[in-house]
């Protein structure tokens, strides 16, 4: 009797699933969505970037991904990139509120400005709170899906980023709790993901890293380094029936830093 490679039992976790991601033609959300379509989902990719969304869907299996020009701060422009999930595959099963920016690499709240803080807030939260409510207009109706916003450790402690990067992302764990909680009983899952930092080219050009980066010095898991593509196998498990009984989870894919305080450590530091 032949036996089925345990790969090809695994290849396809999303198969028959649609799922749109903000930001999704850079970094975290390019990786999502990459990996979603090789798990067989149909993607919707919403972002700025006309000419990279356009080119990453033309890479992908022939009518597995869209793209939709989407500013995340604008609620018509959500309101479409839903309405284009829908309309051109029938249905939406997964929203990542994945679009983010940094902000001025300032940490003296007296250098801050009241309008670079606001537009973190508007991209990093209301970005995710437009997400999620045109997400759920849909998904009540269907009395499923799964909604994931990009939050980062910056959500659960201070001292790693700047003043609005840090509020926004503690709002984000904030707002993914308290909406887990209404859609619930709709059969709706709502998670957020929480990286340490992401070689990514916001990322780089915020620390002023080099390609290779040098995290091995700041993170607490020595011997690799955080990717895109670590972030999107977390989005693939939250957005795959493996997670059907997981909502309001705050997943961290940070090698433990949020855990450890290397100013007052027993173990040594020095490995």
């Amino acid at each position: 009797m032949a036996t089925v490679p345990l790969a090809s039992a695994v290849l396809r976790r999303l198969e028959g699933k649609v799922a749109l991601i903000t930001g999704g033609a850079g970094g975290i959300g390019e990786a999502t969505a990459r990996l979603f379509s090789n798990h067989g989902a149909k993607v919707v990719i919403a972002d700025l970037q006309d000419d990279k969304g356009h080119s990453i869907c033309q890479e992908l299996p022939k009518s597995s991904a869209s793209y939709v020009h989407c500013d995340a701060t604008k609620e018509e422009d959500i309101e479409t990139a839903v309405n284009t999930a829908v309309s051109t595959y029938g249905k939406l099963d997964i929203m990542i509120n994945n679009a983010g920016i940094s902000g001025a690499n300032k940490t003296n709240i007296l250098e801050n400005t009241l309008s670079e803080f606001q537009q973190v807030v508007n991209v990093n939260l209301v970005g995710v709170f437009l997400g999620t409510k045109h997400a759920a207009r849909v998904m009540i109706p269907a009395r499923r899906g799964s909604i994931i916003n990009t939050a980062s450790i910056a959500g659960n402690i201070g001292g790693t980023m700047n003043h609005a990067y840090t509020s926004s992302k503690h709002a984000v764990v904030g707002l993914t709790r308290n909406t887990a909680v209404e859609l619930g009983p709709f059969g709706i899952r709502v998670n957020c993901v929480s990286p340490y930092i992401v070689l990514t080219p916001m990322s780089k050009k915020y620390l002023e890293l080099d390609d290779d980066g040098i995290l091995g010095f700041y993170s607490n898991l020595k011997g690799t380094n955080l990717l895109p593509k670590d972030v999107a196998e977390a989005n693939l498990y939250l957005g795959s029936d493996e997670s059907k009984y997981v909502s309001g989870h705050d997943l961290a894919v940070d090698g433990g830093c949020s855990v450890v305080n290397n100013g007052f450590c027993v173990f040594g530091r020095s490995v």
